[in-house]
């Protein structure tokens, strides 16, 4: 089973100052959260991490959309058209 860790957190300032330190922790595979008020705003990832995740395909999609519009889709299509010219 493999342990997830907690990142480490530090201010933009601190992170800043110690990028070298953090780039050097990701090339480890650990993550750092870069925090600003105390709000976290950015995270230095591994870039492994990234890689991981696979891109969903929308062919699954293909087709859902029939009926949306109704029997007469170019009639809804010029109501909503319309609208904007209200």
């Amino acid at each position: 089973m493999k342990r997830k860790t907690i990142p480490k957190s530090k201010g933009a300032e601190q992170a800043r100052q110690q990028l070298p330190s953090i780039l050097a922790d990701a090339a480890l595979g650990r993550t750092t959260l870069i925090t600003r008020h105390g709000r976290a705003i950015a995270a230095v990832v591994p870039v492994g991490a990234l890689k991981a995740d696979k891109t969903a395909s929308l062919l699954a999609l293909a087709g859902s959309g029939r009926g949306l519009w109704g029997k007469n889709s170019s009639r809804a299509i010029s109501v909503l058209r319309d609208e904007w010219n209200r």
